[in-house]
């Protein structure tokens, strides 16, 4: 109706195209869904790129002003067609010590579960066993890497132990938290269908904790190659740690860097990992902005 009286009175071809253009405006002016997707995820890896970029072009810089002998700083280059050049020697060692570091987290994941649970579950459990979980956290891992590997030799087991007792405390107290922070609601409405203890924990207190649960992994994932690598320190036949020790020994420092490149990519690979399973286990949950960068 407002259309035909507009161009009954002469004015309707004007506000036709006036429409015509606004329409083409707000076409151009909102991006396609998809265009957007797309630009928010070249930016999410772009800028760490660059960022990553601009320290290695100050690394070399430093390296070409300043003439640092490669046995104190070796360049960027250096780094890369050393560790290349030694790559049948450092796969094997890299491959060890995920083994070892992934073998541990899933011992870590089950002690600190049924530990948060036991916690959880009774007050008595709570007062005896809360204290030495903190008290745990106060023993530096470097010296008891000495005793573990005194104890399981120079095998695999003593860096699986050591990367469980030096990972298991974030996923438990995570866990914890999760287990603390169930909806009463929901745990009303089932208790009021007849619910007892253990329905209430399968079905409202563990996935309520699963986000929880998923940020300690995270954390625990990236110390746990780092916890390997020390084991690897006080002894071991093979592994990352072995070859850096190899390296320093033999003045390649350009092979020292090259193995903490391989170690830091490991790391956000199994980051990378758990962010996934994150997502797959929690397809309600909306992640937040440090989450949607993974």
């Amino acid at each position: 109706m407002v259309l035909f009286l507009l161009r009954g009175d002469g004015h309707g071809d004007e506000s036709g195209g006036e429409l015509a253009a606004a329409r083409r405006g707000y076409a151009h002016g909102v991006s396609n869904p998809a265009e957007g997707s797309s630009g928010r995820t070249l930016a999410r890896y772009l800028a760490p790129a660059l960022v990553l970029a601009g320290l290695v072009v100050a690394w070399a810089l430093v390296v070409a002003l300043f003439s640092v002998e490669p046995e104190v700083l070796p360049g960027p280059v250096l780094v890369v067609e050393s560790t290349w050049a030694d790559r049948s020697a450092l796969a094997p060692a890299a491959w060890t010590t995920l083994q070892e570091a992934v073998l541990g987290i899933a011992v870590a994941i089950v002690l600190a579960v049924l530990l948060a649970v036991a916690i959880d579950w009774s007050r008595t459990a709570r007062r005896s066993l809360y204290p030495l979980l903190v008290a745990s956290q106060t023993i530096p891992i470097i010296a008891l890497a000495p005793l573990v590997v005194i104890w399981f030799g120079f095998g695999q087991t003593p860096k699986v132990v050591l990367v469980a007792l030096f990972t298991f405390f974030a996923i438990a107290v995570g866990t914890l938290q999760g287990l603390a922070s169930s909806d009463p609601d929901s745990m009303d409405l089932l208790r009021t269908m007849g619910a007892g203890r253990r329905q209430l924990l399968w079905r409202v207190r563990l996935p309520s904790a699963l986000p929880q649960f998923f940020t300690g992994l995270k954390v625990a994932v990236a110390y746990s190659l780092v916890a390997a690598i020390v084991a690897e320190f006080v002894g071991a036949e093979q592994g990352l740690g072995v070859y850096m020790t190899g390296a320093r020994n033999a003045l390649r420092t350009d092979l020292v860097f090259g193995a903490v490149v391989v170690t830091a990519l490991l790391t956000l690979v199994l980051f990378g990992i758990v962010a996934l399973a994150e997502r797959l286990a929690m397809p309600w949950r909306r992640p937040s902005q440090t989450e949607a960068d993974w």
